[in-house]
């Protein structure tokens, strides 16, 4: 299926993005599908990339503790919103900045092919009102709103 291009923010600042995202809802690659406590670091290296850990609990709360440690990479250094994110190298994949808060507290990631989409916020939880908004800005985009899955988050 042929999509208009993801809408992207104008622009990120990435000092302020980065840090620690808890993902509060996705279309999942497969590692992620059963992903419970799934939470993004980024670290800026020296160098100009993006070193990620993404961790979760495999299946339940308690299940598999699992980490993945993708490299991300600026495509779009003018607005710094097109990353491609490489788990095994050469093949760098599609993420996109499309929504981004004032604040820098709640964030969408897309992608071109509209096969995968994380939201994600600062915090374990959103307000049902913010979650729902959110949902139907990633709706907006040409996503499936059926696949969208609320990934649980331990907030104790």
């Amino acid at each position: 299926m042929k999509y208009e291009p993801v809408p992207l923010v104008k622009y990120v600042d990435l000092q302020k993005f980065m840090g620690a995202w808890y993902v509060i809802a996705h279309i999942p690659s497969f590692p992620e599908r059963n992903a419970f406590n799934a939470i993004e670091r980024y670290e800026l290296n020296d160098n100009g990339t993006i070193a990620t850990t993404f961790t979760f609990n495999d299946g339940s709360f308690e299940g598999k503790f699992k980490t993945l440690t993708p490299t991300g990479f600026i495509v779009d250094e003018k607005s710094n919103a097109v990353w491609g994110m490489q788990f095994i190298w050469p093949i760098k994949a599609d993420y996109r900045i499309a929504y981004l808060d004032k604040e820098y507290t709640q964030t969408v990631i897309a992608r071109e092919k509209r096969d995968y989409v994380w939201v994600m916020a600062r915090k374990p939880v959103v307000s049902p009102e913010e979650y729902s908004k959110l949902i139907d800005f990633v709706e907006s985009l040409g996503y499936e709103k059926s696949l969208i899955r609320k990934v649980p988050q331990e907030t104790n």
